[in-house]
């Protein structure tokens, strides 16, 4: 059987050079870089973006109902 002190100390070595390696630094800038690509250009998740839509459409519907109430008080004076 393998020792499993000895796969612990594998995966020790592996976890520490997989933390030394110029492979963090490279996903660390790319997350930066992305992070600032879509700052600049205002990109919104999806989910946000949906609530904003639902909001907007309730609005639309309370805003015409409302132009419905004033037009008919218009009528009625």
């Amino acid at each position: 059987m393998i020792d499993k002190g000895l796969l612990e100390d594998l995966g020790q070595r592996l976890s520490d050079a997989a933390r030394a390696s110029p492979a963090q630094d490279l996903e660390k800038n790319l997350r930066a870089l992305l992070g600032a690509f879509f700052d600049r250009f205002d990109v919104v998740l999806r989910e946000d973006f949906d609530v904003q839509r639902k909001l907007l459409e309730r609005a639309q519907a309370k805003l015409s109902a409302l132009e419905a109430r004033v037009a008919e008080l218009e009528r009625r004076r």
